[in-house]
């Protein structure tokens, strides 16, 4: 890892650039504070938490915490946890403002700090399961889950990671092996981020206990708009999927 963990680099480069990120994504985020992925599809069309009133629930890399706020608002007892301390000072500002009730934690998606068993829903819109490599989070969420709990997050689509050219242009040609994706470093100082073949997100699914219920690959709609242009196009995602979203419930012990 370069002589430093990810999640250190992460915390870094996610200090640095939370308020440019805010400013300039803050008014799609408030905008539909329960949408997925880029385009923001809505939480009320998907379902993919199910009913959050009275149930445990974790955001999982929560930022500046519009999801949280917004399920805190439909009775769900909510804990944001976000590897960024800057990221999480927007939140707490943004939490007052609303004037609800949501606890916030600080801490690397790799090394949460929770009991076994503590949430009955663990969500993550890109987020920790982002910039952490699945092979830590899936575990660790197994473990902080309930059984029965379910587990829902969106990623990059392993298409979207291959089309990136050496000049760092996105294209409709693969220039990465699909079985060798791995570890992405965003320039010096940039992020860390991960992305994998599908298969490997679903064995380490059923390796640690959880039934995949759902997996989207989301088509934005002809219409649809996004403040992420520099992660896709409307035209590139029209035609090829840049996220994924699964939906597993923890159903075994491991």
């Amino acid at each position: 890892m370069d002589g430093e963990a990810d999640f250190e680099r992460n915390r870094r480069a996610w200090d640095a650039e939370s308020d440019a990120y805010q400013a300039e994504h803050r008014e799609q985020l408030q905008r539909t504070p329960k949408g997925w992925g880029v385009w923001s599809l809505p939480e009320s069309e998907l379902d993919l938490l199910g009913a959050v009133a009275g149930r445990d629930v974790l955001e999982y890399g929560c930022g500046a915490a519009a999801w949280a706020i917004a399920l805190a608002r439909q009775g769900a007892r909510v804990t944001g946890l976000d590897n960024s301390e800057r990221q999480l000072s927007h939140a707490r500002m943004a939490i007052a403002a609303a004037g609800v009730d949501v606890r916030l934690v600080h801490a690397a998606g790799e090394r949460t700090p929770f009991a076994d068993a503590s949430f009955d829903i663990v969500f993550c819109d890109h987020g920790a399961m982002s910039f952490a490599a699945p092979e830590a989070t899936i575990p660790e969420v197994a473990r902080i889950l309930r059984p029965g709990g379910v587990l829902a997050f969106s990623v990059q689509h392993p298409i979207h990671a291959m089309a990136w050219d050496a000049e760092d242009r996105l294209t409709r040609s693969l220039h990465a092996s699909y079985f060798e994706l791995d570890r992405f470093v965003d320039g010096e100082g940039g992020t860390v981020s991960h992305s994998r073949p599908i298969s490997t997100y679903v064995t380490l699914l059923l390796e640690n206990g959880f039934t995949l219920e759902r997996l989207l690959e989301p088509r934005p709609a002809v219409d649809a708009r996004t403040t992420y242009e520099g992660y896709v196009t409307h035209a590139w995602a029209r035609d090829l999927p840049a996220e994924m979203i699964f939906r597993a419930r923890r159903t075994k012990a491991t």
